[in-house]
Formats: C-alpha cells, structure tokens, sequence
C-alpha cells in the first residue's frame, strides 16, 4: 500500500452560542474546522484535522511510503522542516497528516484504532468544557446541566478576567453538579489561557481557593515559561496543568525536569504520534497526561492505550458541520465504537455544496490582546464580546 495524495477542507463547527475565553469571543459561535484526507493506492483514505500550513511541502516527505509506517512517516515529516522547524501551525500540519496515516493504519488493519493500539477500554473518562467566559448565568447553567444529563461530574470553566466573576460562575456550575450527583461532590477547574502573571495567578487562584477546591489551574502564565508555572505551582493548592499550545516533545522538558507541572496537556491537533510520546515522557516523571480539543478523536482513541491517562476534554456536544464521527458519551465517558480506524467519516459533498463562508481569524480567542498580563484591574465581561471591548471597573 501507498500514499498516493491528499486533498483539503476546511468545515466548520456550529456551537449556537458564544464560546471563547480570556483572550476574547467568537460571538457566533461559528469556528472554521480545517480538514484533511490521504489517499492510498488501496482505496483506503484516512481523515485528520488540522491545518493546511506549508502541507505541500509537509507531505513530501511520505507520499508515496507506505501509509503503515505511521512513526517513521512522523520523523521525516519533522526532518522535512528541519530548517525552518516545527513549532506553530506547521506542527499541526504535521499532526493532521500523522492522524490520518493512523486512521488508514487501522483500517487497513480492520480494527478501531484504540484496539491496534493495545486498549482493552473502550471507555475515556471525560470533563465538561464549555470554553464558556462569553456566557450570562442562566445560559451557563443550562449548559452544564446538559453535560450534567450525560454523567459528567467534572467541569473546566475559563475564567482569568475577573476572580469574583470566576467564583460566582465556579459556584452556579458546582451547585448543577452537585444536584445532579445527588449530594456528591463535583471537581472543578479553571483555565486563564495564559492571561496571568505569575503574581497574578497565585493571587486568583488563592482567592478562589477561600471558597472552593480546584482540581487544577491551566495555562496560568506563558506557555514556555517554566519558572513562572513552578511559581504558580508553589503558591496555589490546585496542581498546575498545562501543555496543549507546546509544538514538540523537546517543549515540555523545562516544564517536566523543574516540576512545573502537574497534568501534563497534549492537543488533539498535533496528532496521535506526538501524544503518544508526550504520555511516555509524562509516565517517565510519574505525571498524568490529558488531551485537549475539540474534536479529539485521534487522541480518544490513543488515550485507551496509555497507563497515565486522567481524564479527556468535552466540548460540543455535536461534531464538525459535515463530519460524523463513531463514538458516545454517557455515565461521565466517551464510549469508543468498533469501526476501523478512527471511526469518522466526512461528507465532502454536503461540505464542498455548503459554500460556508470561511473567513480568517482576526480576533476571538485565537488572538492574544494587547494587554493581556498588564491589567491592573478587573474588567467587565459582556456576552458576545472580545477582551479589547472590555472596560476597567471603577477605582
């Protein structure tokens, strides 16, 4: 069997409500879903999402190989960019290219890619994740009781803007919880998508902890800065959980050898292989990995076969316009189905006939704000608007 091309797409996903964090809103709730399929000369085509960044070139470095050899594939297309490297949207092209090579691995194979890759479970433990800060309070709890029906007793809320909003919106989703699981005591987290200084952090992290257990903080400063987690981490009873924006196993090193960290994050965009990998070096530090994103299907599957798994991010509840995908959630789980590889299948006509207007990302939460880290107080957050469109409270 041989690679023998791919084509692109790019869907989107619909959320039908506002969703962003610390950084800023999507007001529409419309997220562009980059998408791409390689073909084999076996008639086999495997799915990966991700970006198209410099993929012409990316793909060089496997097409026509042996679609099988999935780890070896994964190293050239990592010396493939060697001069310019990996990091950023490359390294997600990279990773769409590497999920679509395991996809075709097992169903070449004939089997769901969590069995090829040695789970016995099918089942993946998962956490609500509404990426929720443009919510009012009503909306907010209608969300998490809808995760709330599926068994999820577990819930990551974005915060960073403000800590008494934080706590006000911390407790609703506690209190859904809590009614939901009859009295039993629900975990909760926060994540500020590096919107803090270290000072800050441990400041609004120590505040919230007056009132309620964290189960983690994430990404409470820069991503590459390991002192300043280890900071965090010194100064806060929740462990300290970050990971998911690092392009490159070498990334975690100064996070993992200081102590840094305490959940160790990979994101479902930048692939199986890279996950598998960043798992192994967590378990070699005896450190619990958890894979973020929206739509991790790749990583859902990986995460079976690995010993240190703690539990996968739970987003939309509905997979990319276009798009289906072979699995469930119920009792607080994904539930992984027996279809070979990764059990998704992409309707590109229906895509390709929608004519969805996809336009480039110029503010929401993929945009970092001007003052983001230098806010001295807290500011106002309006449904539906960006962080830029926020205004200081009274002194």
């Amino acid at each position: 069997m041989r690679i023998t091309g791919y084509r692109t797409l790019t869907t989107v996903q619909d959320w039908g409500r506002p969703v962003g964090d610390a950084n800023g809103v999507f007001a529409d709730g419309v997220v562009r879903v980059p998408i791409v399929l390689v073909d084999t000369d076996a008639g086999i085509t495997g799915v990966g999402f991700g970006p198209h960044v410099e993929i012409d070139s990316v793909f060089a470095a496997i097409e026509g190989e042996d679609p099988r050899g999935v780890t070896a594939l994964y190293d050239r297309m990592l010396r493939q960019v060697f001069k310019a490297g990996h990091a950023g949207a490359v390294f997600g092209t990279i990773g769409a290219l590497d999920t679509a090579l395991w996809d075709i691995k097992a169903q070449a194979a004939g089997e769901p890619l969590w069995r090829l890759l040695g789970g016995r479970d099918r089942r993946v433990p998962a956490y609500a994740s509404g990426v929720d800060i443009g919510l009012g309070d009503d909306e907010l709890v209608a969300l998490y009781a809808t995760y709330a029906d599926l068994g999820l007793r577990v819930a990551k809320l974005k915060g960073g803007l403000d800590v008494e909003r934080d706590r006000d919106r911390l407790i609703l989703v506690r209190d859904v919880l809590t009614d939901a699981g009859r009295g039993t005591r629900p975990g909760l987290m926060l994540d500020v998508n590096e919107a803090l200084t270290r000072k800050q952090a441990v400041r609004h992290v120590g505040e919230l902890e007056r009132t309620l257990d964290l189960i983690w903080i994430e990404e409470p400063v820069r991503r590459w800065d390991a002192e300043g987690h280890a900071v965090v981490g010194r100064g806060v009873r929740a462990s300290v959980a970050t990971g998911e924006n690092l392009t490159g196993l070498e990334q975690y090193r100064p996070l993992i050898s200081t102590g840094a960290v305490d959940v160790v994050q990979a994101a479902a965009g930048w692939g199986v292989t890279h996950f598998l990998r960043v798992a192994a070096y967590a378990h070699a530090h005896d450190l619990p990995v958890s894979p973020i994103g929206n739509t991790p299907v790749g990583l859902l599957h990986a995460a079976t076969s690995v010993p240190n798994h703690l539990v996968s991010e739970l987003q939309d509840l509905r997979p990319p316009s276009g798009v289906s995908v072979d699995f469930h959630v119920e009792d607080g789980a994904f539930v992984l189905g027996d279809s070979p590889g990764l059990g998704i299948r992409v309707d590109e006509a229906a895509i390709t006939a929608s004519e969805l207007l996809v336009l480039p990302v110029t503010e929401g939460p993929h945009v970092r704000p001007e003052r983001a880290g230098q806010r001295l107080l807290a500011v106002v957050q309006g449904v539906g608007t960006s962080p830029e469109q926020l205004h200081p409270l009274p002194s």
